[in-house]
């Protein structure tokens, strides 16, 4: 008879050696809350540019 535990994680082939990544998710957020920021920042600048130059 096997043993079939239910709580037991089984490793996941597609996500290779190291699947789970250990890194704190705040700072990629940040990050990608400072490169959008960064963007919509220039062209709302450049549109700027664009009106006072017209």
């Amino acid at each position: 008879m096997s043993s079939h535990d239910e709580n037991v994680v089984t490793h996941n082939p597609f996500e290779g050696k190291n699947g789970a990544s250990m890194r704190n998710q705040a700072i990629d957020a940040g990050i990608g809350f400072g490169v959008s920021f960064v963007f919509f920042a220039i062209m709302f600048i450049i549109a700027i540019i664009v009106e006072v130059a017209a």
